[in-house]
């Protein structure tokens, strides 16, 4: 039985796998989710959320790389953090949680209704 708060999805997947997979290969399968996923607002979510993040993160890390020593810097700290963010929000989706990244999760939820 579906828990109320994670409505089914379209893509035949179990919501909660659907959303973690929004993550897993960064904004690619963001992007993918967003484009097949009809009904579920818990995929469509994660799914902009997993394209705002990991598509400024990656935007923010190759602009970093073009500036020597304080970008290289920068992206010792960066490269770290994103991972870490990976790794929760894959865990987070896969729990059901509507977990939302202070900023990037209120711009994912007004987007994710749109869609």
């Amino acid at each position: 039985m579906q828990e109320p708060h994670v409505p089914a999805s379209s893509t035949g997947l179990d919501p909660k796998v659907a959303g973690l997979l929004c993550y897993l290969g960064i904004f690619v399968t963001g992007i993918i989710f967003l484009v097949i996923e009809k009904n579920s607002r818990f995929v469509k979510f994660h799914a902009m959320q997993s394209i705002i993040l990991f598509g400024g993160l990656f935007v923010l890390t190759t602009i970093f790389n073009m500036i020597p020593f304080i970008g290289w810097l920068v992206n010792v700290l960066l490269v770290p953090l994103t991972f870490i963010a990976w790794i929760l929000m894959m865990l987070m989706a896969l729990r059901g949680s509507w977990f939302k990244i202070p900023y990037v999760g209120d711009i994912a939820e007004q987007q994710a209704g749109r869609y």
